[in-house]
């Protein structure tokens, strides 16, 4: 095996880790970047909930490194590599994109999303919390974050229906594709357990205000929760 890919998996994660010390803070678009400004917008959780991008950035990194260090040459990490390394690569760049541009930065932030799941379908059964789980819970936020983004795009630009309504059907949408990944993958918990603190965020969000968008967050909530612990049995 070419232990290369082992490297640039190491130096894409390193990259996408001191991102955050090169570029301003990020807690969500700001609603002067829309032609609509999107104050307080329904589809966007609580701020607390970009916090479990430092658990994101630590497993990843610890990961990259044992990747490195002790499974340069493990055939079984080898499918996985590739597009990790095309998702944390586009990811290097996304904060200054996404404090510039909420138009590029969604279309980055699919890139990405589409990568980590491709990766997380290929990592192994086995080696599961040094590098299955760390992809999972990356990959459960990129697809909370990819669907809040088409909501703000949706509703930013005046484009068919107002914020609620693309709260709506931004969050149906994301609880059908985030289902249909966890049932499909048939392990990684972690995957629909981030997915799940994204929804929480979102409720919390909208508890005084839209309750309807709570109400369907806290439905997905417990869909999602069901599927965490039947894939957590069967992980056993």
């Amino acid at each position: 095996m070419d232990p290369i890919k082992s490297a640039l998996v190491f130096m894409a994660t390193l990259a996408f880790v001191l991102s955050p010390v090169l570029t301003p803070g990020f807690n969500g678009f700001t609603p002067d970047q829309f032609p609509i400004p999107q104050d307080h917008p329904p589809i966007q959780p609580a701020g607390y909930a970009f916090s479990i991008w430092g658990l994101i950035y630590v497993w990843l990194m610890v990961s990259a490194t044992l990747g490195l260090v002790r499974h340069a040459r493990n055939t079984e990490w080898e499918p996985s590599r590739a597009p990790l390394i095309v998702s944390l690569g586009v990811g290097a760049s996304w904060l200054a994109v996404a404090n510039l541009s909420p138009l590029w930065a969604t279309l980055q932030i699919w890139v990405m999303l589409v990568a980590a799941l491709v990766a997380l379908f290929r990592t192994p059964r086995n080696n599961r919390w040094i590098l299955q789980a760390p992809v999972a819970i990356y990959a459960g936020w990129l697809t909370a974050a990819s669907f809040v983004s088409i909501g703000l795009i949706g509703a930013g630009y005046g484009i068919g229906m107002g914020s609620t309504g693309w709260a709506y059907l931004g969050l149906t949408a994301a609880l059908i594709f985030a289902a249909t990944v966890q049932i499909r993958l048939a392990r990684a918990p972690e995957y629909g357990a981030t997915v799940v603190w994204a929804l929480v965020a979102i409720a919390v969000a909208n508890a005084a205000g839209q309750i309807g968008v709570a109400l369907l967050a806290l439905a997905g909530i417990i869909l999602m929760s069901a599927l965490v612990v039947r894939t957590a049995r069967s992980s056993i």
